[in-house]
């Protein structure tokens, strides 16, 4: 489908040999959607859902691809920056073709642009979800006092325990759409995708996990303390460990989102040694 300098498509394929490298070109900025088709390839078109993705790009032609839209239903459309000319744009387009959008999640002026335009041709009020930061490791400082225990990659013997915490994880971030949990703890244990922290009598209290690096950069992602363990430094240890081992492996930049609206974590990552690269806002849209 073609309207302006847009092009859609259902095809992964295509959409990654137009928008590739693109995507390189600002992997920090890109983690999303970088680690998004990732997981599309690896797992197949419906990893995130039961409707296929659309994917889409902006310019092309002598100067290059500038944008791209990924949506993977039931999930918000991820976008990359857009000018508030491009933000009319893209609304017009998927207006013009009844496409629904729940949401969008994007750089924070972009957001507020794709909201404010969907509105204004849809009638649907954009209402702010979330206020994200986006974060890049600098020096890594294990933050203390270390609480007892130790940091395990979860194998198959977790499987259960991830399901579980991956449910409440969700329920708990807001998040729309939730992925079978079987597939997604499978998924993760296929490549050593999350680590435990575990008490010395070997209870695990605390979960991160990271995604595989792809263009260099590893997000870590998800971060969950069930809410009884909270407050005991768990989240800090198991996140740190996460990004040393990133580290460790070669991964050029480790990035991770916060919720803006929770100044713990905040602070956590901070002292961890992550420093803010930019600011994301999460929009969902209804009459």
């Amino acid at each position: 489908m073609h309207s302006a300098a847009w092009h859609l498509t259902e095809d992964l394929d295509d959409f990654l040999s137009r928008a590739g490298d693109f995507l390189r070109s600002r992997p920090a900025l890109h983690t999303v959607p970088l680690t998004v088709t990732d997981a599309l390839r690896r797992r197949g078109l419906y990893a995130y859902g039961d409707q296929a993705p659309l994917f889409g790009t902006l310019g092309e032609a002598e100067g290059g691809v500038r944008a791209v839209l990924v949506h993977t239903p039931p999930h918000r459309v991820y976008l990359t920056q857009l000018t508030s000319e491009d933000a009319e744009g893209l609304a017009d387009l998927l207006a013009g073709l009844g496409y629904p959008m729940p949401g969008v999640s994007a750089e924070r002026d972009t957001a507020a642009a794709v909201a404010e335009a969907w509105q204004r041709r849809t009638g649907a009020t954009g209402k702010l979800h979330e206020r994200q930061r986006l974060y890049r490791l600098g020096e890594l400082t294990v933050p203390k006092p270390v609480p007892e225990g130790r940091a395990r990659v979860a194998g198959a013997g977790d499987r259960e325990l991830m399901m579980r915490w991956h449910v409440e994880f969700v329920e708990a971030a807001g998040l729309l759409g939730v992925q079978d949990p079987a597939a997604w703890a499978d998924a993760r244990l296929a490549y050593g995708g999350i680590t435990l922290w575990e008490t010395p009598d070997g209870t695990p209290v605390s979960m991160a996990g990271a995604t595989p690096e792809i263009a260099g950069q590893v997000r870590v992602a998800p971060v969950y303390t069930p809410a009884a363990l909270r407050g005991r430094g768990y989240a800090g240890a198991v996140t740190a460990e996460v990004s040393r081992a990133a580290l460790e492996r070669g991964a050029a930049e480790i990035l991770l989102f916060t919720d803006l609206a929770n100044p713990t974590s905040n602070g956590l990552y901070q002292r961890i040694g992550y420093r803010g690269v930019a600011d994301f806002a999460v929009y969902e849209f209804g009459r």
